[in-house]
């Protein structure tokens, strides 16, 4: 059985839904961002409402309908593609996304802005500008090595969606410090 559990986006989440899973006596098969393959067996009859009633307090929820997986997978494509990705893909977001996933992207789209309220788009932005200010906060690149790996055209161009999504030029955002920086399972909300 796999669950699928919200906001697992990181591998401190993981940990974090390992710990959970290990207080309910259920050793996960396999487990992975978003998602947990259990044996069925090992869960208690009413182990699932505890168990998402203790996950919700740590900030996860299991999913149970097919649009919220299917959004918490896009989540998760694009959240390793930009955090835990080194090398930046030759082909588009919206390829790699519909390869990934197995799904055409306009369908994706069109799902993840019904739910979200936002466009795959918007979110991936969203994503690289925390990416981008984690760059900037630990000092470790330029501004032209940080677009450069990011995906951007220029440093203006990075400046510019940087702007618009915080308000602030990268620059005085380097200056004010680390404050403002979001979890990444709030990004976009």
């Amino acid at each position: 059985m796999t669950l699928y559990i919200k906001n697992m986006v990181c591998g401190r989440c993981i940990s974090a839904v390992e710990g959970v899973l290990a207080q309910f006596g259920i050793r996960p098969l396999k487990i992975e961002l978003g998602e947990v393959t259990v044996d069925e067996t090992t869960i208690p009859a009413d182990g699932l409402t505890a168990l998402n009633t203790v996950l919700q307090q740590l900030g996860f929820e299991l999913m149970d309908y097919r649009k919220g997986r299917m959004i918490e997978k896009i989540k998760n494509v694009v959240v390793t593609l930009l955090h835990y990705t080194d090398n930046k893909p030759r082909q588009k977001h919206s390829e790699l996304i519909a390869q990934q996933l197995h799904f055409d992207y306009s369908h994706l789209s069109k799902l993840f802005s019904e739910v979200e309220g936002i466009t795959i788009e918007q979110y991936i932005i969203n994503q690289k500008t925390e990416k981008i200010k984690e760059y900037i906060i630990y000092k470790e690149m330029t501004l032209s090595d940080i677009a450069d790996r990011m995906g951007y055209s220029s440093v203006a161009h990075l400046s510019s969606q940087f702007k618009k999504v915080t308000g602030l030029s990268p620059s005085h955002f380097k200056r004010i410090g680390t404050n403002i920086r979001k979890p990444l399972d709030m990004v976009g909300k």
